[in-house]
Parts: C-alpha cells; structure tokens; sequence
C-alpha cells in the first residue's frame, strides 16, 4: 500500500491510502497529488516532506527519509502515549517495535518471510477462494481452532487443504492460520518483553481473528487505532513538523530538496 498524511499543526487535514500495483515508483506523485487535492491544497502550502517505507528513496519530492521503524514509532506514540509495545503487521513484514516516551528504542523484525505476514493470509483466502477481509468473520464462528504447524507459506497452504478434505470445519482452519500468525509474531514480540500498552497497527489489525488470537498469545490486551494502516505515514508527517517547528525556533532555513512534484525518473 501507499499512503500519505497531511497534517496542519497536530491536526490531521487529510490522509490516503492506495493500493500500489505494479507502478509503485510513479504511485507516490499520484498519491500526492491525490491527498493535495482532499486537502484542498497545492504542493507550495506544504512545508516539509518525509518519506518512509521500502519506496521512500524513489520519491523524488521528499525532503528527507527516515525508516519506517522511527516512523511508526513516533505515529503510534501520538495516538497511544503511554504505548510500550508496538507490532505491525503489514504485507510484507511483522515487526515489534519497544518505545519509551514515544520514540523507538529497540526492535525485532521479520522480513526474509512471508509467514506471519498479511501476504501469508492473503495467500491462503486466495487458495480457499475467499476476501482477505473476510476472514475475521468467518474464523469468529469458530468452535475450535486446528492447529497449523507448518511455518513455510507453501506447506501451510497443503496443511489447510488436507485438513478441509478431513472435514474440518473452514472456520476452524481459518481460526487456526489466525492462531498460527499471532504465535510467531508474539514470539518474536517476547524477544522485546511485554509490557502494555500493547499496539497493533498495519493492515492486518483489521483482522479481528488476529486481534483475539494475539491477545491470548500475550496475555494482554491489545489496542488498535481506528485506521492501523496509517501509524507509519502519520509518524512520517509528525516528524516533518518536529523539523519545521525546530528549524524556526533554531532561525534557521529549513533544509529542503528541489520544490517540484514529478514522478519518479531515477531507481534504487
């Protein structure tokens, strides 16, 4: 996904979110662009850029980049202050991140797999036939849950299969992906210890068969923001108002790259 945040003060003024496709060096100009246009503004009323995410070095009208981790971080800091624990689920990875009066101070991240992941659940619905986004209902009909064991995508996909030809019921296979996906992560998380408030943002917060399952693995609750999928560009949009804001109070020029908007020309 591709998402932008525009905020005035604290204030958010304007956020989207796309799905990023195939073009996903040109889909931040049009995601801008887009956002400019909610907000009812031009590219010259914004004072400063950050990009974050595995593309923010092919956006070319961004003042600066800073990791994703900083900037969920920070994003989820501004909606849950007392946050100590976050994790993120999204396509691509799961990470956990540890903060402390709302900055980042350590974290774990799965990246090299896709289990665990929102593309693992997204693998199987497609596998089964099924939207994404419907799994949490369905897994709520649950009376049990199956137990997955296989950690590679490939092989929980012929785990699934094999046990919907037993009989299982599908809601408790899906009940069963949601506990297998939230065990990893929570073990992954323990590396950080737990401690609340417990975070949960990324697409796959949307999931409420995630949700459960992950508070069980805890054993503790566990708070979502009312859109999970945009902590990261919130904290991106935060971040750029802390170098505003410290620039004037320092009187100094704000150290920003060529006033342009334009698709990306250049790739890294």
């Amino acid at each position: 996904m591709t998402k932008a945040v525009i905020i005035s003060d604290m204030e958010i003024c304007a956020s989207i979110t796309y799905q990023t496709g195939a073009e996903h060096r040109r889909q931040a100009n049009k995601v801008m662009k887009e956002v400019l246009n909610q907000a009812n503004l031009t590219f010259g009323n914004i004072s400063f850029v950050v990009a974050t995410g595995y593309g923010r070095m092919n956006v070319p009208f961004a003042d600066r980049q800073i990791t994703e981790l900083t900037c969920h971080a920070r994003g989820i800091a501004s909606i849950f202050p007392n946050v100590h624990l976050g994790i993120d689920i999204g396509g691509q990875d799961a990470k956990a991140l540890k903060i402390r009066n709302g900055k980042l101070i350590d974290f774990v991240m799965n990246d090299k797999c896709a289990a665990g992941t929102g593309r693992f659940l997204e693998v199987i619905a497609a596998v089964l036939g099924l939207k994404v986004e419907d799994l949490g209902d369905i897994s709520a009909k649950a009376r049990t849950r199956v137990t997955i064991s296989s950690t590679c995508t490939v092989f929980a996909e012929q785990e699934v299969i094999s046990r919907l030809s037993e009989g299982v019921p599908l809601e408790d296979v899906i009940a069963g992906l949601h506990d297998s996906v939230a065990g990893r992560v929570a073990r992954m998380a323990r590396k950080l210890k737990i401690e609340p408030d417990v975070v949960f943002t990324g697409g796959v917060a949307k999931n409420r068969g995630i949700v459960t399952a992950l508070e069980e693995q805890l054993g503790c609750h566990v708070m979502v923001p009312s859109e999970p999928l945009l902590s990261g560009a919130l904290g991106a949009a935060l971040l750029a108002r802390d170098i505003v804001v410290q620039a004037i109070e320092r009187h100094q020029p704000l150290p920003r790259g060529p006033l342009r908007l334009e698709e990306t020309t250049f790739f890294q």
